[in-house]
C-alpha cells in the first residue's frame, strides 16, 4: 500500500502524522487469511464496570438527573468504549474518506458519470470538499484513501490502497471474488490500527463512490430483512422513473444472489463495494482498539452492519453521527440499535454528518469529566 500524504482538518500537513505509511501493506498480505478471526478475538464488549461508574457520577453531577437528554447516555457508552470513567476527550478526531467505484453504474443508476469519483478525490485531496471544511471547522483531521477508484489517481497526494479498480456489476455476478472482500476488509483493519498507535481517539467514517447508495440498499435489505422498495432511495438526486429503475436492480439482484443475513463475507462478495468491505473493517478494527468511531450516513450504516454480522459486540463502539435522507439508512440504525446525533435532511456523504456529530461527542465526554458534583460545589442534594 502506497500512501502519499496525510491531510490536516485545516488543509495543512498533519504534524503527528510522522513519515512511515498508513497502511503495512506487506504485513496486510502476509495476513490477510487470518486477519479477520484475529481482529474479531480483539473485540470485546463495552466495559460495563466504567459505564455504571459513569451513570453514578452523572447522578452527582450539578444538575437535574437526566436533564442533559442523550449527552448523559452517549458519555455512559463512551465510558465503556474506553474502559475509564470518567473518559478522556476523545481527541484528535480523524475523518477517513474510503473512495471506490461499481460496476453496477453501468445500469443506469446514477445520473453522474463514474469519474466524478475521481474528481471528488482529487477535491478532498485539495481541500475544496465540504468535509474539509467541515473537518478544519471542527479540527478534525482528513484521510483519504483510493481502496477501488476507477479512474487512475496514482497522481493523487493520498492513501493509495486500491484492491480492484471498482468492483463488477452486481446485478450480473459477484461485485467481488473473496480474495477482494478480504483485501479491502483489511485495509480497513490496518488503518484503523494505524491511525490509533498515532494517537487518534477517535475515528469518523467517510465514503465516496458514485452508484454506492445501490450497493448500500442491497446490503441493508439483506442484514434487515426489508424489501428492496423499503432501503432504496435517490442518492444523488433522481427522479421517480429513475428511482423505480434503482429500485429494480437492487431487487433482481437480491434475487439473484439470495445470501443469508449470517454470511457478511458472502454479502460483500455480492454486492461489494470495496469502500464498504474496507469500512466494515475500519469499524472492526476501532472495535478492537476500544476506540469511539462516528458512522456517517447510508454507506456507513451499510458497513455497520457488515461489522455487526461479523461481532455483534462491535455496535458498542459505534456513535450514529446523523440520520441520512436516505430511506435505508433509518432501517439500517433500527437494525443497529443506535440513536443519530443530528438529522438534518443530509445525503451528502463524504463524512460530513459524522464530522459534524463529533463535537457534540465531546460536549458529552466533557459534561461527565468536568462538571463539578454536588460535594464540589457545596450544593446539597
Amino acid at each position: 500500500m502506497r500512501r502519499s500524504s496525510r491531510y490536516g482538518g485545516t488543509g495543512q500537513r498533519d504534524r503527528r502524522a510522522g513519515g512511515r505509511p498508513a497502511v503495512d501493506r506487506e504485513r496486510m498480505e502476509d495476513s490477510m487469511d487470518g486477519v479477520v478471526d484475529g481482529y474479531l478475538e480483539r473485540i470485546a464488549p463495552a466495559d460495563s464496570a466504567a459505564m455504571q461508574a459513569a451513570e453514578a457520577r452523572h447522578a452527582q453531577l450539578t444538575k437535574p438527573a437526566g436533564s442533559l437528554g442523550v449527552l448523559e447516555e452517549l458519555s455512559v457508552r463512551v465510558a465503556g468504549m474506553t474502559g475509564t470513567c470518567p473518559p478522556q476527550v476523545p481527541q484528535p478526531a480523524v475523518v477517513t474518506v474510503f473512495a471506490a467505484d461499481h460496476g453496477v453504474h453501468a445500469q443506469n443508476v446514477s445520473p453522474w458519470p463514474q469519474e466524478v469519483t475521481a474528481a471528488m478525490l482529487a477535491n478532498f485531496a485539495a481541500g475544496g470538499a465540504a468535509v474539509n471544511a467541515f473537518a478544519a471547522n471542527n479540527r478534525v483531521d482528513v484521510r483519504v484513501v483510493d481502496v477501488g477508484v476507477a479512474t487512475p489517481v496514482e497522481q493523487l497526494d493520498i492513501i493509495h490502497a486500491k484492491v480492484r479498480p471498482g468492483t463488477r456489476d452486481l446485478s450480473q455476478t459477484e461485485a467481488l471474488t473473496e480474495d477482494e472482500a478480504r483485501a479491502a476488509i483489511a485495509v480497513g483493519f490496518e488503518l484503523a490500527d494505524t491511525l490509533v498507535q498515532d494517537g487518534y481517539r477517535c475515528l469518523l467514517t467517510g465514503d465516496m463512490g458514485i452508484a454506492n447508495t445501490t450497493a448500500s440498499a442491497a446490503l441493508i435489505a439483506t442484514f434487515t430483512g426489508a424489501t428492496a422498495d423499503a432501503v432504496t432511495g435517490r442518492g444523488t438526486g433522481i427522479d421517480d422513473a429513475a428511482l423505480a429503475h434503482k429500485t429494480a436492480v437492487v431487487r433482481d439482484a437480491l434475487a439473484l444472489h439470495d445470501v443469508p443475513s449470517a454470511d457478511p463475507l458472502k454479502a460483500l462478495q455480492a454486492y461489494g463495494g470495496l469502500e464498504h468491505a474496507a469500512l466494515a473493517g475500519y469499524i472492526l478494527g476501532a472495535a478492537a482498539n476500544r476506540t469511539p468511531v462516528i458512522l456517517d450516513g447510508v454507506i456507513a450504516g451499510a458497513a455497520a452492519l457488515v461489522a455487526q454480522a461479523f461481532h455483534p459486540a462491535v455496535v458498542d463502539y459505534c456513535v450514529a453521527g446523523h440520520r441520512s435522507a436516505e430511506p435505508g439508512h433509518a432501517v439500517a440504525l433500527k437494525k443497529l440499535g443506535l440513536q443519530p446525533l443530528v438529522d438534518l435532511d443530509l445525503r451528502l456523504g463524504e463524512g460530513t454528518g459524522a464530522v459534524l456529530a463529533y463535537p457534540i461527542l465531546t460536549c458529552a465526554v466533557r459534561a461527565l469529566a468536568e462538571m463539578a458534583t454536588f460535594e464540589d460545589a457545596g450544593i446539597g442534594q
